[in-house]
């Protein structure tokens, strides 16, 4: 019979030459034997902060804001640390300074008589509340991000205390120091953003980041910067992508929806879009006095428009409206796979009588004017049609700042993500009625569960992707792009149509109606979230589906948990034009160490208001679901990963010790 240390030798005399590489990085027994108590204690370290959002819709000023409060994490943080010490408005004003601490700054040197006072108590307070927001990291990583002017001084503030009498002199000496060396409010800024920083470890935008709102290139910006992020892939970020890709459907659906919301700046200011060939060709064409049903939605918009400008406006909306649903027509005649023929109701509409059939019924229609249409061939652009789309082309698929964001989101972006036991997804998983998978056929092959989001990940990359070849996949990718965006059997989508034409030609409601796909309803059951888990290898237990996309209206009873606290729905209304129907402006979710806290947030007035008066986010915890125990590092998936790394470094170490492998001085 072989010994132990015969069997153990063997194994790793397989491993030897992975071993040996790892040598290199680990030269000796003391290097290895280091990293592992590193690892270690990694591993036992609270687990970070991850912050989940979704359905930002360009609205901006929200976004930031609940960035900076990280949905209330500051405030908690505050409150745990000063209780009952200071009173509340002394708290609300230290959260509106790390919010916004230039900003606040500046007010309360106007009003402040003794501000090295002010500046002494400040400190302190900034200091206690990062020692708390720093406690869950390494020295390593919260040094990594320290401001590089203040580095030294914030890491000897952070390990150090005044409650300390050794280092008491020493601690307050560095205080007064900063204060009268002028450098007060530098580092007051530096810390707020520090604090900011360290709330929160990772985040997670779960879609739709654009449309609707004045700010989805702000909101890009700002995510381009961020430390950790990741993003799930929204119908209406794909339909910005495949704009970039070079799918005309999905640029005149970007144009019409920016002026259906009289929101220009985006594509004007945020992606340079030229608009004028546009409004020319919109002004000499659509010059007719009803244009009711292309008038912008602009109530609680931040522009004013003139009577003038929002005519202009109007006969824009029209004049892409109807290009939409010429080359809408056209893409789905190529593409008979897609099986939307229903769809092509520039053929149902009788343009003398001025009246559409569908479903066996004829509807009057609002808009009886179509001079660009010929009834004969009603998919094909007139000459001033094409001039404008090839333009409008030429802009999208050049604009720099849209490479820049497309190429963000293809990075940090993907149709699902799978991480610490949460499965996180825009919209839904296709199913039919009996709960199973549905097969979706793309490219003549057939695809369910993950492996059709997987399939779609790959094509939404090669649409996206530059490249001078041109080959059949990458046309068809194109194209799929704005399936994407309103196809049946889209993971993105999932309803029976998208009644755009129905929405503004036809007054009966009826005609208005998408019907959402089997998941929508399948998703309140237990089992069915369990099954997804199960096909994304996840387990049941203790794990989480999480989804936007369909907003909660919350003032007609709906309710964001589902399936017994298994599947949550962060979608609120982010977007002010939801708000009137869900009565909320949003949810956002929280994932700590001590476990989740689902976040339903009223709507946010304005920054002035959250900096001159201290109006945070009025939220309420709708949701507080704990963990037995805290959760470490070791608990997450980056922990597995340290784990692994710890057994491969113990076989090193044996290895040494076997004379497996030999230590270089």
């Amino acid at each position: 019979m072989m010994n132990s240390d015969h069997v153990e030798s063997k194994t790793l005399e397989n491993d030897i030459r992975y071993l040996s590489l790892l040598s290199k990085s680990f030269p000796s027994i003391a290097s290895a034997s280091t990293e592992i108590i590193n690892l270690e204690a990694i591993m036992n370290l609270p687990k970070g902060t991850e912050h989940f959002l979704t359905d930002l819709h360009g609205e901006y000023e929200a976004f930031l804001h609940v960035l900076k409060n990280a949905s209330g994490t500051v405030k908690r943080k505050v409150n745990e640390i000063f209780g009952n010490t200071l009173r509340e408005s002394d708290k609300k004003n230290l959260c509106t300074l790390i919010y916004y601490p230039k900003e606040k700054l500046r007010l309360v040197k106007e009003s402040e008589e003794n501000i090295d006072e002010w500046y002494n108590i400040t400190l302190n307070q900034l200091v206690k509340v990062c020692q708390s927001v720093s406690s869950k990291y390494t020295r390593s990583k919260v040094n990594k991000a320290l401001p590089k002017d203040f580095s030294y001084i914030i890491q000897e503030l952070l390990h150090e205390t005044e409650a300390d009498p050794n280092k008491y002199a020493y601690f307050n000496q560095i205080i007064s120091t900063i204060i009268s060396t002028g450098r007060a409010d530098d580092f007051i800024i530096a810390m707020c953003n520090l604090i900011q920083r360290l709330a929160i470890d990772s985040l997670h935008i779960v879609g739709d980041i654009y449309d609707r709102g004045p700010g989805a290139h702000i909101i890009m910006d700002k995510l381009c910067d961020y430390h950790n992020v990741d993003i799930q892939w929204g119908n209406h970020d794909l339909l910005w992508m495949g704009a970039y890709a070079g799918n005309d459907c999905s640029m005149t659906n970007v144009v019409r929806i920016s002026l259906r919301y009289g929101n220009l700046d985006t594509l004007e200011e945020g992606y340079g879009i030229n608009l004028l060939p546009l409004a020319t060709m919109a002004i000499e064409t659509y010059n007719q006095e009803n244009l009711d049903m292309y008038r912008p939605k602009i109530k609680g918009s931040q522009k004013r428009y003139s009577d003038h400008e929002i005519r202009v406006i109007s006969q824009m909306h029209k004049a892409i409206s109807v290009i939409q649903w010429k080359l809408e027509g056209n893409l789905i005649r190529r593409n008979p796979d897609y099986q939307m023929d229903d769809r092509l109701l520039l053929n149902s509409i009788d343009y003398e009588k001025g009246k559409i059939y569908i479903d066996g019924k004829n509807y009057p229609l609002r808009d009886k004017e179509f001079p660009t249409i010929d009834p004969v061939d009603p998919y094909r652009l007139t000459e001033a049609e094409a001039k404008v789309v090839k333009l409008l082309h030429n802009g999208f698929v050049n604009s720099e700042k849209l490479r820049k964001h497309v190429e963000f989101l293809l990075h940090k972006g993907s149709f699902y993500l799978a991480r610490n036991n949460n499965l996180l997804y825009h919209a839904s998983i296709p199913m039919d009625e009996d709960g199973r998978f549905r097969k979706v056929k793309i490219m003549d092959e057939e695809f369910s569960g993950k492996d059709l989001l997987d399939r779609i990940d790959t094509l939404v990359q090669v649409a996206c992707r530059r490249s001078s070849e041109k080959d059949e996949e990458k046309d068809y990718a194109v194209d799929y792009m704005w399936y994407l965006w309103c196809g049946p059997d889209s993971p993105s989508f999932d309803k029976s149509k998208m009644a755009t034409l129905e929405r503004y030609l036809i007054e009966d409601k009826v005609t208005h109606a998408e019907k959402k796909g089997s998941y929508y309803t399948l998703r309140d059951n237990e089992e069915i979230c369990n099954m997804i888990l199960k096909e994304f290898g996840l387990p049941t237990e203790h794990s989480h589906i999480i989804n936007g996309h369909v907003p909660v209206k919350i003032i007609k009873g709906e309710n964001p948990v589902k399936a017994n606290g298994k599947l949550l729905v962060i979608d609120g209304g982010f977007s002010k034009a939801y708000q009137p129907e869900t009565g909320i402006a949003g949810y956002t979710l929280v994932f700590h160490s001590r476990g989740f806290q689902l976040v339903q947030h009223e709507p946010f007035e304005s920054t002035q208001k959250a900096i001159e008066e201290g109006q945070d986010i009025i939220s309420n915890t709708v949701l507080n679901e704990y963990n037995s125990r805290r959760l470490r590092v070791r608990d997450t998936d980056k922990g597995h990963e340290l784990e692994s790394q710890v057994v491969n470094l113990n076989n090193l170490l044996k290895a040494y010790r076997l004379g497996l492998v030999k230590e270089k001085s």
